[in-house]
């Protein structure tokens, strides 16, 4: 039987209160090159995990663009993340050999163990959880990561795992 780490009730993360002096290093780093809005932006995720709301107005003053120009950006692509984060990213491949070797198993697992799903994050900030379509590691299916760390042939009691080991570290 496993043990819960975080509480089942999922609620909304709530916004710290943002320096905006990090913003406007990252500002003056780039304030002179064409086409600097991308690297700004890449900037303010790096500085703060991701990009605050509030950070967006102070970089369409700055940089002189509407911020709807500045959610363009940041809703196109990808990388890009407007709540924040937790320390660990926890990533489960739903690619067609995971999905075969039991990626549901171990998606649902994660589920249980943490107390959200996708693109959710734990109160206490130190998970998030995401399914991405694949981690390009087939030979290694079912697989999961963690921030920059692969677990492959994942199963249940690798889970367990994981969770412990992540759960003890400081956030």
């Amino acid at each position: 039987m496993s043990e819960a780490v975080a509480t089942t009730e999922t609620t909304e993360v709530e916004e710290p209160v943002i320096d905006l002096a990090l913003a406007e290093e990252v500002i003056q780093k780039y304030k002179d090159i064409p086409g600097n809005l991308m690297p700004v932006l890449q900037g303010i995720q790096d500085a703060y995990g991701y990009v605050p709301r509030i950070t967006v107005d102070y970089v369409a003053e700055r940089l002189n663009v509407y911020p709807s120009q500045i959610y363009g950006v940041l809703t196109f692509y990808a990388q890009f993340h407007l709540k924040p984060r937790g320390k660990f990213i926890i990533r489960v491949c739903m690619g067609t050999a995971c999905h075969v070797l039991g990626a549901e198993r171990i998606k649902e697992s994660f589920y249980d163990r943490i107390g959200i799903g996708h693109a959710e994050t734990t109160p206490d900030r130190r998970f998030t959880f995401e399914l991405v379509a694949c981690l390009g590691a087939c030979g290694m299916a079912p697989l999961s990561m963690v921030n920059d760390e692969t677990y492959g042939k994942m199963t249940v009691q690798k889970v367990d795992e994981i969770i412990k080991e992540y759960s003890s570290l400081p956030i």
